[in-house]
């Protein structure tokens, strides 16, 4: 490995280091959008049918049939909440809930 790809490696690892020790300026984070999401994955993984979790989560059943049979594929904006959705559902649905 070369001097400069390990000095780029190694500044990435202290930004991820200092963002996580919460030293960073919140204003240099840089959110990583997936390219691809497994919306079946996610689902079958809550024990949701399609129409659950459209209704669960705010997404058209429409979607999220077209999104499993690839007709069509999320916004990034989707594709954000539903990368959430696999790691936090809890939080989500929290935040969903009526006050």
């Amino acid at each position: 490995m070369s001097k400069k790809a390990f000095d780029k490696i190694a500044a990435g690892l202290n930004g991820a280091l200092a963002i996580a020790r919460g030293e960073a300026e919140p204003a240099t984070y840089r959110i990583h959008v997936p390219d691809d999401v497994d919306v079946k994955a996610v689902r079958t993984r809550l024990g949701l049918s399609q129409a659950k979790f459209a209704a669960r989560f705010g997404f058209s059943h429409a979607a999220v049939r077209d999104w499993e049979q690839k007709r069509r594929r999320p916004e990034a904006s989707a594709r954000i909440l539903i990368k959430v959705i696999d790691r936090e559902p809890e939080a989500v649905l929290r935040a969903l809930e009526t006050a």
